[in-house]
């Protein structure tokens, strides 16, 4: 066997990078493809405003002339200011089972990253901690819900065999008879307009980019201890966000406000993956019209963030918010949840009383570059 390792440049070679996953995924049932043009928006650095602060490379293994392995190397030294860990990331895995072309591979990503300055590899972050991270560990018998992450299941036996040992745990939660159980153990909670000095109330699409705006006030703030958490720029959350008329509505986004204040926010997603299935990780202007119309019909949704200010964490906005999901979940039967940590006591705490039970456990992975 011959093996060589391509580190991409811009547009270059990008084809071989998106048929490694083709070529893995062709004949598995559950996968749901993003799409292309989405994962090729993300991993530019021209247009991705995270890489303004941040380094990337993209990787391929190829045997015999065949792309069989592929993964991405980050390098964020804001976040070796914070953590005071020079850890690089790695994401975007996917890989035929071959361990030599793993190894292959992380060799060269390995050294890519110390002559950066790197003394870690972590991951898999796609392409950073506010992404889709960690590899499927258990119940691969099932499709992925919208923002959880999907693999073979000897991912992690490939991983570990190349030196990766696991630094977290992470997993999702689900409650498939939402509107059922929060009716019987809540009654008719309803979102109303207001609430002593707190008014609840929906995003509004005449004043996004405020609200936006506001959204990531309260998630900088209640998220700024959380592990790994770097404070997203305005570019950054406007990046992100340019494309959730696809993933949301209004009706899914609650806002919690003292005065002019935004002190909560909870963000609901739809669980696009039931239509994005089918699209096979391609979209013309008339797919995304369908997608449009089908949406409507989607039972399930993911429940994205749910945050508070610190100075209100210990007021009646906890309160609020559990009326605002009570009153979405009336519409929709699934409710599931994008990944914790094992350790996240509050998140943990606050989804047993939704009735979410654990789901998927996923894992990050860490080695040191020697």
């Amino acid at each position: 066997m011959s093996y060589k390792i391509k580190i991409l440049s811009e547009g270059n070679n990008f084809r071989d990078f998106q048929e490694v996953p083709e070529k893995i995924y062709r004949n598995d049932p559950f996968r749901v493809a993003p799409l292309r043009s989405e994962v090729m928006r993300t991993l530019d650095q021209k247009q991705n405003p995270y890489f303004l602060n941040a380094s990337l490379q993209k990787f391929i293994c190829y045997n015999n002339g065949n792309p069989v392995a592929r993964s991405i190397a980050v390098i964020n030294r804001n976040h070796w200011m914070k953590y005071g860990k020079r850890t690089a990331f790695f994401g975007f895995f996917e890989s035929v089972n071959d361990k030599e072309g793993v190894t292959r591979l992380f060799e060269s990503i390995s050294k890519y990253c110390a002559d950066e300055g790197a003394e870690f590899i972590e991951g898999p972050f796609n392409p950073n901690h506010y992404s889709e991270q960690g590899l499927l560990t258990d119940n691969f018998q099932s499709a992925p819900v919208f923002f959880e992450p999907y693999n073979p299941d000897y991912y992690p036996d490939l991983i570990e065999s190349v030196g990766f040992k696991v630094s977290k745990r992470l997993h999702t939660r689900i409650n498939a008879k939402a509107d059922k159980y929060l009716r019987d153990r809540y009654g008719d909670l309803y979102s109303g307009k207001a609430s002593g000095d707190f008014t609840v109330r929906h995003i509004s699409l005449w004043n996004l980019n405020t609200d936006l705006e506001r959204i990531r006030e309260v998630n900088n703030n209640a998220f700024a201890d959380n592990w790994h958490f770097l404070p997203l720029t305005k570019p950054e959350y406007q990046f992100s966000a340019r494309y959730s008329i696809f993933v949301t509505t209004p009706g899914l986004i609650v806002l919690i406000e003292k005065g002019n204040e935004t002190v909560g926010v909870i963000q609901f997603m739809l669980n696009i993956n039931l239509i994005l299935k089918n699209m096979h990780g391609k979209a013309s202007h008339l797919d995304y019209l369908r997608f449009m119309w089908k949406r409507r019909f989607i039972p399930s949704i993911v429940l994205f963030t749910a945050g508070i200010k610190k100075a209100y964490q210990n007021s009646m906005v906890a309160w609020l918010m559990l009326k605002a999901v009570c009153s979405i979940a009336q519409r929709y039967p699934v409710i599931s949840t994008t990944w914790m940590t094992d350790d996240n006591i509050p998140s943990i705490k606050t989804s047993e009383h939704l009735g979410l039970v654990p789901y998927k456990w996923f894992s990050i992975y860490e080695k040191p570059i020697t």
